[in-house]
Protein backbone atom coordinates (compact mmCIF):
# COMPACT_ATOMS: atom_id res chain seq x y z
CA UNK A 1 0.00 0.00 0.00
CA UNK A 2 1.25 3.33 -0.63
CA UNK A 3 1.98 5.46 2.60
CA UNK A 4 2.59 9.56 3.11
CA UNK A 5 6.59 8.84 1.55
CA UNK A 6 4.87 8.98 -1.29
CA UNK A 7 2.72 11.44 -1.84
CA UNK A 8 4.51 13.12 -4.74
CA UNK A 9 4.92 10.25 -6.48
CA UNK A 10 2.95 9.08 -9.74
CA UNK A 11 3.31 6.77 -12.20
CA UNK A 12 2.62 7.01 -16.10
CA UNK A 13 1.61 4.61 -18.18
CA UNK A 14 1.60 5.23 -21.97
CA UNK A 15 2.01 3.49 -25.58
CA UNK A 16 0.57 3.33 -28.53
CA UNK A 17 -2.93 2.72 -28.99
CA UNK A 18 -4.09 -1.69 -28.84
CA UNK A 19 -0.77 -2.28 -26.57
CA UNK A 20 -2.59 -3.05 -23.31
CA UNK A 21 -1.77 -0.07 -21.11
CA UNK A 22 -5.17 -0.10 -19.31
CA UNK A 23 -5.07 -3.16 -18.15
CA UNK A 24 -1.56 -2.96 -16.51
CA UNK A 25 -3.32 0.54 -15.33
CA UNK A 26 -5.62 -1.43 -13.10
CA UNK A 27 -3.92 -4.18 -11.92
CA UNK A 28 -0.84 -2.01 -10.62
CA UNK A 29 -3.80 0.37 -9.59
CA UNK A 30 -5.14 -2.77 -7.33
CA UNK A 31 -1.88 -4.00 -6.17
CA UNK A 32 -0.72 -0.25 -4.92
CA UNK A 33 -3.87 1.29 -3.60
CA UNK A 34 -3.84 3.23 -6.81
CA UNK A 35 -6.07 5.54 -9.06
CA UNK A 36 -6.26 5.53 -12.71
CA UNK A 37 -6.37 9.15 -14.72
CA UNK A 38 -7.18 8.48 -18.32
CA UNK A 39 -5.11 10.50 -20.91
CA UNK A 40 -7.04 10.08 -23.76
CA UNK A 41 -8.12 12.98 -26.01
CA UNK A 42 -11.22 11.20 -26.91
CA UNK A 43 -12.50 9.15 -24.14
CA UNK A 44 -13.07 12.45 -22.30
CA UNK A 45 -16.23 12.65 -24.43
CA UNK A 46 -19.83 11.46 -22.75
CA UNK A 47 -20.94 8.51 -25.58
CA UNK A 48 -17.78 7.86 -27.13
CA UNK A 49 -17.72 4.59 -25.65
CA UNK A 50 -17.31 1.51 -28.01
CA UNK A 51 -15.36 3.44 -30.48
CA UNK A 52 -13.04 4.85 -28.25
CA UNK A 53 -11.93 1.39 -26.33
CA UNK A 54 -13.42 3.34 -23.42
CA UNK A 55 -12.40 0.84 -20.29
CA UNK A 56 -16.07 -0.74 -18.95
CA UNK A 57 -16.75 -0.41 -15.40
CA UNK A 58 -16.52 -3.93 -15.29
CA UNK A 59 -12.83 -3.83 -16.71
CA UNK A 60 -12.48 -0.90 -13.67
CA UNK A 61 -12.99 -3.65 -11.66
CA UNK A 62 -14.05 -1.66 -8.55
CA UNK A 63 -10.65 1.02 -9.33
CA UNK A 64 -11.38 4.58 -9.46
CA UNK A 65 -10.31 6.37 -13.12
CA UNK A 66 -10.48 10.00 -13.47
CA UNK A 67 -11.10 11.95 -16.92
CA UNK A 68 -13.95 9.61 -18.49
CA UNK A 69 -17.01 11.32 -19.53
CA UNK A 70 -16.39 14.61 -18.47
CA UNK A 71 -17.24 16.63 -22.01
CA UNK A 72 -19.79 16.95 -24.23
CA UNK A 73 -19.40 15.51 -27.72
CA UNK A 74 -20.76 17.94 -29.45
CA UNK A 75 -18.13 20.28 -27.89
CA UNK A 76 -14.58 21.22 -28.35
CA UNK A 77 -12.47 20.04 -25.40
CA UNK A 78 -9.03 20.80 -24.94
CA UNK A 79 -5.89 20.14 -23.90
CA UNK A 80 -5.95 23.19 -21.82
CA UNK A 81 -9.33 22.27 -20.15
CA UNK A 82 -7.92 18.64 -19.65
CA UNK A 83 -4.55 20.15 -17.47
CA UNK A 84 -6.85 21.87 -15.66
CA UNK A 85 -9.09 18.91 -14.87
CA UNK A 86 -5.95 16.43 -14.19
CA UNK A 87 -4.19 18.19 -11.86
CA UNK A 88 -6.87 18.85 -9.99
CA UNK A 89 -7.75 15.30 -9.93
CA UNK A 90 -3.69 14.29 -9.55
CA UNK A 91 -4.03 16.88 -6.29
CA UNK A 92 -6.83 14.76 -5.32
CA UNK A 93 -5.73 11.16 -5.41
CA UNK A 94 -2.46 12.39 -3.52
CA UNK A 95 -4.30 14.04 -0.58
CA UNK A 96 -6.12 10.75 -0.07
CA UNK A 97 -2.55 9.00 -0.08
CA UNK A 98 -3.29 7.03 -2.73
CA UNK A 99 -1.49 6.47 -6.05
CA UNK A 100 -2.15 8.47 -9.23
CA UNK A 101 -1.75 6.39 -12.42
CA UNK A 102 -1.33 8.25 -15.50
CA UNK A 103 -2.98 5.85 -18.40
CA UNK A 104 -3.26 7.02 -22.06
CA UNK A 105 -1.80 7.75 -25.44
CA UNK A 106 -2.07 11.46 -26.04
CA UNK A 107 1.01 12.53 -25.51
CA UNK A 108 -0.30 16.29 -24.84
CA UNK A 109 -2.58 15.44 -22.17
CA UNK A 110 0.50 13.47 -20.54
CA UNK A 111 2.37 16.11 -21.02
CA UNK A 112 0.03 18.63 -19.68
CA UNK A 113 -0.49 17.41 -15.99
CA UNK A 114 3.05 16.18 -15.52
CA UNK A 115 5.24 19.27 -17.16
CA UNK A 116 4.53 22.59 -16.52
CA UNK A 117 3.05 23.50 -19.85
CA UNK A 118 1.73 26.84 -21.09
CA UNK A 119 -1.02 26.75 -23.54
CA UNK A 120 -1.68 29.88 -25.33
CA UNK A 121 -4.27 32.00 -24.02
CA UNK A 122 -6.05 33.19 -27.50
CA UNK A 123 -9.86 32.81 -27.52
CA UNK A 124 -12.02 30.94 -30.29
CA UNK A 125 -12.15 33.04 -33.87
CA UNK A 126 -15.95 31.97 -34.51
CA UNK A 127 -15.43 33.55 -37.85
CA UNK A 128 -11.97 32.25 -38.63
CA UNK A 129 -13.67 29.08 -37.78
CA UNK A 130 -16.38 29.55 -40.09
CA UNK A 131 -14.53 29.50 -42.54
CA UNK A 132 -11.60 26.96 -41.98
CA UNK A 133 -14.34 24.29 -41.65
CA UNK A 134 -14.96 24.25 -45.18
CA UNK A 135 -11.79 23.08 -45.96
CA UNK A 136 -10.50 19.99 -46.03
CA UNK A 137 -7.50 18.63 -44.29
CA UNK A 138 -5.18 18.57 -46.48
CA UNK A 139 -6.25 22.29 -47.33
CA UNK A 140 -5.64 23.26 -43.91
CA UNK A 141 -2.47 21.43 -43.52
CA UNK A 142 -0.83 23.58 -46.25
CA UNK A 143 -2.57 27.08 -44.59
CA UNK A 144 -0.82 26.07 -41.64
CA UNK A 145 2.91 25.23 -43.16
CA UNK A 146 2.66 28.82 -44.75
CA UNK A 147 2.13 30.32 -41.51
CA UNK A 148 4.00 28.47 -39.28
CA UNK A 149 6.48 25.58 -40.52
CA UNK A 150 7.28 24.22 -37.38
CA UNK A 151 4.21 23.92 -36.08
CA UNK A 152 3.36 21.84 -39.32
CA UNK A 153 5.75 19.63 -38.38
CA UNK A 154 4.76 18.70 -35.29
CA UNK A 155 0.85 18.61 -36.15
CA UNK A 156 -1.15 15.32 -36.81
CA UNK A 157 -2.51 16.58 -40.78
CA UNK A 158 -5.41 14.49 -40.43
CA UNK A 159 -6.42 16.13 -37.19
CA UNK A 160 -9.12 19.13 -38.35
CA UNK A 161 -9.96 20.20 -34.95
CA UNK A 162 -5.68 20.51 -34.19
CA UNK A 163 -4.99 21.97 -37.64
CA UNK A 164 -7.70 24.74 -37.24
CA UNK A 165 -6.85 25.74 -33.71
CA UNK A 166 -3.39 25.88 -34.76
CA UNK A 167 -4.08 28.39 -37.73
CA UNK A 168 -6.08 30.00 -35.62
CA UNK A 169 -2.99 30.67 -32.94
CA UNK A 170 -1.12 31.59 -35.58
CA UNK A 171 -3.15 34.17 -37.02
CA UNK A 172 -3.31 35.97 -33.50
CA UNK A 173 -0.04 35.34 -32.81
CA UNK A 174 2.17 35.67 -36.02
CA UNK A 175 3.25 31.61 -34.97
CA UNK A 176 2.11 28.93 -32.80
CA UNK A 177 4.75 29.88 -29.47
CA UNK A 178 6.21 26.82 -28.46
CA UNK A 179 5.18 25.12 -25.52
CA UNK A 180 6.75 25.88 -21.86
CA UNK A 181 7.80 22.41 -21.25
CA UNK A 182 9.69 21.58 -18.39
CA UNK A 183 9.23 18.97 -15.38
CA UNK A 184 7.65 19.76 -12.58
CA UNK A 185 9.34 19.70 -9.39
CA UNK A 186 6.44 19.23 -6.84
CA UNK A 187 5.86 15.32 -8.48
CA UNK A 188 8.53 12.02 -9.01
CA UNK A 189 6.99 10.64 -12.20
CA UNK A 190 7.95 7.10 -13.55
CA UNK A 191 7.60 6.65 -16.83
CA UNK A 192 6.44 2.91 -17.91
CA UNK A 193 6.30 2.43 -21.95
CA UNK A 194 4.53 -0.36 -23.44
CA UNK A 195 5.76 -1.64 -27.05
CA UNK A 196 5.07 -4.34 -29.06
CA UNK A 197 6.83 -5.42 -32.51
CA UNK A 198 5.45 -3.75 -35.74
CA UNK A 199 3.49 -7.19 -36.90
CA UNK A 200 1.58 -7.79 -33.55
CA UNK A 201 1.29 -4.30 -32.85
CA UNK A 202 -0.55 -4.50 -36.18
CA UNK A 203 -2.54 -7.45 -35.79
CA UNK A 204 -3.51 -6.28 -32.47
CA UNK A 205 -5.22 -3.56 -33.63
CA UNK A 206 -7.02 -5.30 -36.30
CA UNK A 207 -8.07 -7.77 -34.02
CA UNK A 208 -9.72 -4.98 -31.58
CA UNK A 209 -11.26 -2.73 -34.55
CA UNK A 210 -13.23 -6.32 -35.53
CA UNK A 211 -14.09 -7.07 -31.98
CA UNK A 212 -15.17 -3.38 -31.16
CA UNK A 213 -17.47 -3.53 -34.62
CA UNK A 214 -19.05 -6.63 -33.35
CA UNK A 215 -19.57 -5.03 -29.74
CA UNK A 216 -22.17 -2.48 -31.22
CA UNK A 217 -19.20 0.03 -32.48
CA UNK A 218 -21.28 0.84 -35.99
CA UNK A 219 -24.94 1.42 -34.17
CA UNK A 220 -22.80 3.49 -31.24
CA UNK A 221 -22.03 5.81 -33.87
CA UNK A 222 -25.37 5.92 -35.29
CA UNK A 223 -27.60 6.71 -32.07
CA UNK A 224 -24.92 9.29 -31.49
CA UNK A 225 -25.90 11.34 -34.98
CA UNK A 226 -29.43 10.56 -33.92
CA UNK A 227 -28.94 12.10 -30.70
CA UNK A 228 -27.17 15.14 -32.72
CA UNK A 229 -23.85 15.04 -32.93
CA UNK A 230 -23.38 16.12 -36.38
CA UNK A 231 -21.37 14.61 -39.59
CA UNK A 232 -19.24 16.95 -39.50
CA UNK A 233 -18.15 16.68 -35.67
CA UNK A 234 -17.54 12.58 -36.42
CA UNK A 235 -15.21 13.75 -38.98
CA UNK A 236 -13.36 16.33 -36.72
CA UNK A 237 -13.21 13.40 -33.42
CA UNK A 238 -11.35 11.37 -35.91
CA UNK A 239 -9.80 7.80 -36.52
CA UNK A 240 -13.04 5.54 -35.76
CA UNK A 241 -15.94 7.84 -35.75
CA UNK A 242 -14.44 9.74 -39.34
CA UNK A 243 -14.40 6.44 -41.03
CA UNK A 244 -18.19 5.56 -39.62
CA UNK A 245 -19.86 8.77 -40.29
CA UNK A 246 -18.51 8.07 -43.93
CA UNK A 247 -19.84 4.40 -43.97
CA UNK A 248 -23.08 5.63 -42.51
CA UNK A 249 -23.90 8.26 -45.21
CA UNK A 250 -22.94 5.45 -47.76
CA UNK A 251 -20.24 7.28 -48.96
CA UNK A 252 -18.05 3.86 -48.26
CA UNK A 253 -18.68 0.18 -47.51
CA UNK A 254 -18.16 -1.68 -44.77
CA UNK A 255 -15.19 -3.41 -45.38
CA UNK A 256 -13.96 -0.33 -47.01
CA UNK A 257 -13.84 1.08 -43.89
CA UNK A 258 -12.27 -1.39 -41.97
CA UNK A 259 -9.87 -1.31 -44.22
CA UNK A 260 -8.92 2.22 -44.23
CA UNK A 261 -9.41 2.31 -40.22
CA UNK A 262 -6.63 -0.36 -39.81
CA UNK A 263 -4.41 1.34 -41.54
CA UNK A 264 -4.96 5.23 -40.10
CA UNK A 265 -4.95 3.45 -36.48
CA UNK A 266 -2.04 1.90 -37.69
CA UNK A 267 -0.48 5.76 -38.28
CA UNK A 268 -1.83 6.66 -35.62
CA UNK A 269 0.02 4.57 -33.41
CA UNK A 270 3.86 5.16 -35.06
CA UNK A 271 2.93 9.09 -34.67
CA UNK A 272 2.50 8.37 -30.91
CA UNK A 273 5.54 5.98 -31.06
CA UNK A 274 7.38 9.16 -32.35
CA UNK A 275 6.06 11.27 -29.63
CA UNK A 276 6.70 9.48 -26.88
CA UNK A 277 10.11 8.43 -27.98
CA UNK A 278 11.14 12.09 -27.26
CA UNK A 279 11.23 11.47 -23.26
CA UNK A 280 14.51 10.15 -22.56
CA UNK A 281 12.84 9.05 -19.28
CA UNK A 282 10.60 6.46 -20.53
CA UNK A 283 11.45 2.59 -19.28
CA UNK A 284 10.33 0.68 -22.33
CA UNK A 285 9.11 -2.93 -22.27
CA UNK A 286 6.79 -5.54 -23.91
CA UNK A 287 3.48 -6.62 -22.45
CA UNK A 288 3.87 -9.50 -21.55
CA UNK A 289 6.89 -8.41 -18.99
CA UNK A 290 4.48 -7.72 -16.25
CA UNK A 291 6.74 -9.30 -14.01
CA UNK A 292 9.75 -7.07 -14.34
CA UNK A 293 7.25 -3.91 -14.79
CA UNK A 294 5.52 -4.42 -10.99
CA UNK A 295 9.07 -5.42 -9.24
CA UNK A 296 10.32 -1.84 -10.94
CA UNK A 297 7.43 0.38 -9.75
CA UNK A 298 7.14 -1.75 -5.95
CA UNK A 299 11.48 -0.54 -5.99
CA UNK A 300 9.94 3.28 -6.87
CA UNK A 301 7.37 3.11 -4.57
CA UNK A 302 9.71 2.10 -1.50
CA UNK A 303 12.79 4.10 -2.13
CA UNK A 304 12.18 7.84 -0.20
CA UNK A 305 10.73 10.79 -2.18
Amino acid sequence: MVNSVSTNKVLVLIGPTAVGKSSLAISLAKQHDGEVISADSRQVYIGLDIGTGKVTTEEMDGVPHHLLDVADSKEQFTASDFQRLGKKALADIHSRGRLPIICGGTGLYVQAIVNDVLFPEVPPNLKLRKKLETKAAQELFEILEKLDARRAKDIDPHNTRRLVRAIEIATELGKVPPHKNSPRTDINPLYIGLTLLEAELKKRIASRLQSRINDGMLKEAKNLHTRGLTWKRMEDLGLEYRYMSRHLRGLISQEEMIAQLQSEIWRYAKRQMTWFRRNADIRWFKPTEIEKIKKIVKQFLQTSA
